[in-house]
């Protein structure tokens, strides 16, 4: 089995900064490209940034560009995201996944965390 465990989230204020980890564990390949994606209330499940499994490629959703960087250690395998200039529109529970597909689609992500609670307060 695969586990996907988050942390990091909490409250901050409008403009503040926060840095999530999602450590892996389990039978995880070294080579799964390595994802975040947020859902807010009443909302579909959103992309938010992926990397590949090497590092070599990072994408990020245009609402979040510039202000976001993901990242990420291979032994063990963690992912990070630096969310700086955190928005009240970024408030949302977001989620540590991982395929073995350079995608960016969250039906194609095989493993999933539980999920850590941003909220930024205006």
């Amino acid at each position: 089995q695969v586990q996907l465990v988050e942390s990091g989230g909490g409250l901050v204020q409008t403009g503040g900064s926060l840095r999530l980890s999602c450590a892996a564990s389990g039978s995880t390949l070294t080579t799964y490209t390595m994802g975040w994606f947020r859902q807010a209330p009443g909302r579909e499940r959103e992309f938010v940034a992926r990397i590949s499994w090497n590092g070599d490629t990072t994408y990020y959703a245009d609402s979040v560009k510039g202000r976001f960087t993901i990242s990420r250690d291979n032994a063990p395998i963690t992912v990070f995201l630096q969310m700086n200039s955190l928005k009240p529109e970024d408030t949302a529970v977001y989620y540590c996944a991982a395929t073995n597909w350079n995608t960016v689609s969250a039906a194609l992500y095989n493993y999933w965390g539980q999920g850590t609670q941003v909220t930024v307060s205006s």
